[in-house]
């Protein structure tokens, strides 16, 4: 993996004003991926979106991370249905079109 797009958790934190140990919950948790190279932990550049989506529900809305978990198992499920309507929209236009 290429440095370049990691940045190092501390990094991360103090950018953001938040506690490594928030983070380390997030990885406990399965949230998020924390990569480790040569004892020092960093974040992937793919997983900023997400961990910034969590920092704004625990800090600014309140949310534990019981809270996280539910709310990103019930946004991931609205996204596959999401899909789900697309395609379903997809074939049912297939069928109209060859009426």
């Amino acid at each position: 993996m290429q440095t370049e797009y990691l940045i190092s958790v501390d990094k991360f934190c103090a950018n953001h004003s938040i506690e490594i140990s928030f983070l380390n919950s997030l990885q406990q948790t399965g949230l998020i991926e924390i990569t480790t190279v040569d004892e020092t932990s960093f974040i992937n550049f793919n997983q900023f979106q997400k961990t910034e989506k969590f920092i704004r529900f625990y800090y600014d809305l309140d949310i534990n991370i019981e809270g996280i978990e539910t709310i990103n198992h019930l946004l991931q499920r609205i996204n596959l249905m999401h899909d789900e309507i697309a395609l379903l929209r997809n074939r049912l236009r297939l069928y109209e079109i060859a009426d």
